[in-house]
Order: structure tokens, then C-alpha cells, then sequence
């Protein structure tokens, strides 16, 4: 498959939260903002791909900060890394109160969708191809955090897993 610069598949979706999207202490529920990142990062594998996708994996979300009602949510999304049908998108949550002016960083995370055909059988993507320092760093964490994904779901025997060996054993 031809491969792809990292910036084809950036996202950026925005999404202004509402009392229906908020618990009672008027934050932003987790399980909204989980909603909104799986579709940013499935619109960022689709671009990637040119496919349909599917969610594979989610990996650990931390909610570092709260987002208030009337907040504007901004998603950034970005494959960091392809390999045979399966696709590693980073994401980055921003919260932005509008009226006072401030902006921080709510969320990160990384979800893995794999692309299919019509009858839903994993069909191969395009590489990525990272350009600059930071896509490059990205994109040879993914490798890493693909096999840390495989191990913990069984799929993998952690003597296999070359990649996060040599972070702990050096020769």
C-alpha cells in the first residue's frame, strides 16, 4: 500500500458541551467525552485509510482536568502509526471557557481502530510516513505501545515483546 504523511490524517473536531452532556456538578461525563474521542479518532483512521474502521482498542484515559458546561471541547486526532489493517491514533482533548479566555489540556489517549471490508474482514492500510521530530517520536513509541496493548490482552507472550524488552534490558 502507498503510504501517507502523518498530517493527511489530522482532525480537529470541536463540540460545545451542553447541560444534557454534564453530571450534577456540571462537568462534562466521562462517558460523553470517551463518545466524542472515538469518533474523532475513527474520522482521523478513516482519512488515513480511506475505509471503513473499527474501534480495537482504547488505551488507558486519564481525566486530568474537568470540562464545565459552556466549555468548547477541541479533539485533535492523528494516526501516529500503521501496520498491516490496524491504525494507533493519538488523541489530545483541549477545554476552552470562552468568555474568560482560558485553555487546558483535559485528556490524552490512544485508540487503535482496524479498517474492513464490507463484511467486516481486516483489509491492509497505508503506512505512515512521519516528517517531522514529533511524528517521528510518535510514530516509534506506537510500535511499543502496540505490543504493551497485545501483552496485556493476551494476544502476545511478553517474550515476544522485543520492542519493550529493550527499554528494560540494555546489552
Amino acid at each position: 500500500m502507498k503510504s501517507k504523511p502523518a498530517k493527511e490524517s489530522l482532525t480537529i473536531m470541536n463540540e460545545l458541551v451542553l447541560p444534557n452532556d454534564t453530571n450534577t456538578l456540571h462537568n462534562l461525563m466521562g462517558g460523553r467525552l470517551l463518545h466524542l474521542m472515538d469518533i474523532a479518532a475513527a474520522i482521523a483512521a478513516q482519512k488515513h485509510s480511506n475505509r471503513i474502521v473499527v474501534t480495537a482498542s482504547v488505551d488507558n484515559v486519564s481525566f486530568k482536568e474537568s470540562i464545565k458546561l459552556g466549555d468548547v471541547v477541541t479533539i485533535q486526532s492523528k494516526v501516529t502509526r500503521s501496520f498491516t489493517s490496524s491504525m494507533e491514533v493519538r488523541l489530545d482533548v483541549w477545554a476552552e471557557n470562552i468568555p474568560s479566555g482560558t485553555r487546558i489540556k483535559s485528556n490524552e489517549a490512544y485508540y487503535t481502530f482496524v479498517a474492513v471490508d464490507q463484511s467486516g474482514k481486516p483489509i491492509p492500510v497505508p503506512e505512515v510516513r512521519p516528517e517531522t521530530t514529533e511524528e517521528t517520536e510518535l510514530y516509534a513509541g506506537a510500535l511499543r505501545r502496540r505490543q504493551l496493548r497485545l501483552v496485556l490482552a493476551g494476544k502476545m507472550q511478553a517474550n515476544d515483546a522485543t520492542e519493550l524488552k529493550a527499554l528494560f534490558f540494555h546489552k
